[in-house]
């Protein structure tokens, strides 16, 4: 980023749920510690190169420990010779806090950061902040934009969620990569207008692509409805409007920001308990009778055991060529507050069934000792108890005034037609549904979907994988899954509007049957929002999911068929092999 092309301010986003409990683990080890030391590797090769172009580095990176970072980012500088002035951002670590808690920070917002940066900050390090602060509070500081200026902060804050997760806004991750080289995509770069709206782009020469298609993408990735909560201003999804502004360029405009709700999020970790897992390999016939003998060999010892979850994958194929595809996997997974109950004993005791068991036993592999787990919630706090303070270089310590919760008199024009708006965006708030709201549905005028049109209903369908039209692209928020799904035509987006509802999705999906799930729309986008409550239990720390994340719950609904209509389909007839266009236009 720093050699391929002009930059102002370069980013770096390190705090990932599961990062926050790495960091606590560290910190109670080391207190000195608790931030991201990988990144202090990368700086010493990059501070001089920033240094002699006027580059600011903001990064998250500080974790838990900003101010330890601070100073070892000064370190740095002068073991490498290289004169910068260095502020952080605090005041997130809301700890102690509850019982048991290892962690617990607040989600600021990017004020901090524009404070630093305005004090002649080269480097600013923070702990927790938004994903997107790291954007916004740059901007913030180089058209000096006021706390009310909601559409401007708005605009950066959704540059910020492109950017914020790097190669998937350029073609990594991305549900149509076969259409470009994604072998080693470029960083996406924003180009930030005074007005708020940006072009999202890359350098030259750099892999992959920044398509209207790669930015739908990440802007449905880990968000819950259609406005988008943040500490500065609440972004609104639904006004996002993406245009092909040449060549791996794709402009964002239209975007509309109301002011802040009064609280932030705070996520708070804690060690969950204790787990461990063994894996049997079954092969061959009778592969559900070889799972029911070892289940049942094994029910004894798992009596005491306070959480014990079974999985079996059929990943066998009839008359295989290779024995590994004839092998199916039988996963257990066992979790209890006690080490000794899920220890070595327990998955000794496994594997010593290896003479005693079904036909061809074996594992994947050797008996391990338990490990800790963690478990992620989130929940509100207060803005005005949180004390945000920008560290400016000279070690003045400037208290952040927290963002009005009330908009003025002139606040920002509304979309025409207002949506569904049940989610949050990063600070993973809820607005609550109105009374006698239907299940699924949040506040904002609902109703039913659109009818069919003459087109849908008229002609020939085929039954093919729902991924030979849409685009989709999932991930996780505490326990929560979101799969975000996108048409590439306005037909396609009409039927997909009527055809996929949350009966649907469901049945599509039947893991998610029992659980709570939340349709959104975001018709700029020709874009559904699928929220799922619970999908990953107590966050990806302590999942035994096959995908803790929910990274691949998009593509899984993509491989499921569904009767669509035959004129919406590719040239081919939307078989298994056959191609998809691609008409990355204006949307």
């Amino acid at each position: 980023m720093l050699t391929g092309g002009p930059l102002d301010v370069l980013t770096g986003d390190y705090l990932a749920e599961l990062t926050m409990l790495i960091l606590g683990r560290d910190r109670l080890k080391n207190p000195d510690l608790g931030y991201a030391k990988t990144f202090l590797k990368q700086l010493e090769e990059g501070l001089g190169l920033a240094h002699d172009r006027g580059v600011r580095i903001v990064t998250n990176a500080g974790g838990l420990n900003p101010a330890g970072l601070a100073a070892a980012v000064r370190a740095l500088a002068a073991k490498v010779g290289v004169p910068v002035s260095v502020a952080h951002v605090e005041g997130d670590d809301l700890m102690p806090y509850g019982q048991d808690a290892l962690t617990a920070n607040a989600y600021l917002g990017g004020a901090g950061i524009t404070a630093c940066l305005r004090a002649g900050a080269d480097v600013v390090v923070t702990g927790r902040v938004t994903d997107a602060a790291l954007v916004s509070g740059p901007a913030a500081w180089w058209f000096d934009w006021g706390p009310q200026d909601y559409d401007r902060l708005a605009g950066a804050v959704v540059a910020g969620h492109v950017l914020e997760c790097g190669t998937q806004a350029t073609g990594g991750n991305y549900s149509f990569f076969t259409r470009y080289d994604v072998s080693r995509p470029g960083f996406p770069l924003a180009e930030i207008a005074e007005d708020g709206s940006s072009v999202i782009t890359k350098h030259s020469g750099t892999g992959g692509a920044v398509t209207v298609g790669t930015v739908t993408a990440q802007l449905l990735y880990e968000t819950q409805g259609v406005r988008y909560l943040g500490p500065d201003v609440t972004a609104r999804l639904d006004t996002v409007r993406l245009s092909a502004a040449d060549t791996d360029r794709v402009a964002i405009s239209g975007v509309r920001g109301e002011a802040p709700p009064g609280t932030l999020k705070a996520g708070v970790t804690r060690i969950g308990g204790w787990r461990n897992e063994v894996v049997f390999v079954l092969t061959g016939l009778d592969v559900e009778a070889k799972a029911a003998l070892v289940r049942a060999q094994l029910a004894g010892l798992l009596a005491g055991v306070s959480s014990a979850e079974w999985t079996l994958a059929r990943t066998d194929h009839e008359d295989a060529e290779t024995q590994e595809a004839a092998s199916a996997l039988l996963r257990l997974v066992v979790r209890d507050p006690s080490p000794d109950r899920v220890g070595r004993p327990l998955t000794s005791a496994a594997i010593e069934l290896a003479l005693a068991s079904y036909p061809g036993f074996h594992v994947t592999a050797p008996p391990a000792a338990a490990q800790p787990y963690g478990v992620f919630t989130a929940t509100a706090v207060a803005t005005d108890a949180v004390p945000h303070t920008a560290v400016l270089p000279d070690g003045t310590r400037l208290p952040v005034p927290a963002a009005r919760s009330q908009a003025p008199a002139a606040r920002s024009q509304a979309p025409a037609a207002p949506l569904p708006d049940t989610g949050a965006g990063d600070p993973g708030q809820r607005e609550p549904a109105p009374p006698g709201a239907p299940p699924g549905q949040g506040p904002g005028p609902a109703g039913p979907p659109p009818p069919a049109t003459a087109a849908h209903r008229a002609g020939a369908t085929r039954r093919v994988a729902l991924g030979r039209i849409l685009g989709a692209r999932s991930g996780d928020k505490g326990g929560d899954a979101n799969v975000g799904v996108w048409a590439e035509s306005g037909p396609a987006w009409e039927w997909a509007r009527e055809a996929l509802t949350v009966e649907a999705f469901k049945a599509l999906l039947p893991e998610t049957a029992p659980l709570e799930v939340t349709r959104h729309e975001l018709p700029n986008l020709r874009a559904l929002n699928f929220t799922v409550t619970g999908l990953l239990g107590d966050g990806v720390a302590s999942g035994h999911r096959f995908d803790p994340q929910a990274k691949a719950l998009g593509e899984w609904l993509r491989a499921r068929h569904l009767d669509v209509p035959a004129h919406l389909l590719p040239r081919g007839g939307g078989g298994p092999d056959s191609p998809t266009p691609a008409p990355e236009g204006t949307r």
